[in-house]
């Protein structure tokens, strides 16, 4: 099974001055520049450090299964989940911003059993590298529902 790139490599830290670029520019233009990774919309996931407490915001691939909106928490670390998910997680409710402006408070949950198998296909297929890393780990990436709240 092929690792991923160690936490301190050149890789991440591109990854993440491409995440905080794409922040502006998602915000400057409503998503219009930002708001796609490929194929794939983007939308900014508002949460707070659990040991922190600073605001924090992800841009994340997202699927529209309206009225609710899912997510991935793919990329934390071979055996951990992201930090944004553990913080998601923690929370009762959050905000995201979707392209257009938009703004919704969202309610987090973690997709289980038939509906878990039945939405990461969709996932995989809106954002192709999800089974690229899949590979990467023996954890279950989880798939992440956030209803409206």
């Amino acid at each position: 099974m092929p690792k991923p790139p160690p936490a301190d490599s050149p890789f991440w830290k591109l990854f993440h001055l491409g995440t905080r670029v794409n922040l502006v520019l998602f915000r400057a233009t409503k998503g219009k520049v930002g708001g796609r990774m490929g194929t794939s919309p983007i939308l900014l996931l508002h949460h707070v450090g659990r040991r922190s407490g600073e605001a924090r915001v992800s841009p994340l691939n997202y699927l529209d299964d309206a009225p609710d909106l899912v997510v991935v928490a793919s990329k934390g670390g071979v055996d951990a989940h992201p930090a944004w998910f553990h913080n998601l997680m923690a929370m009762d409710s959050t905000e995201v911003e979707l392209p257009g402006g938009e703004r919704r408070r969202v309610r987090p949950r973690v997709a289980e059993g038939a509906e878990r198998d039945a939405l990461w296909p969709r996932l995989v297929e809106m954002y192709k590298p999800y089974a690229e890393y899949a590979t990467y780990t023996e954890r279950r990436i989880p798939v992440v529902v956030l209803e409206p709240a």
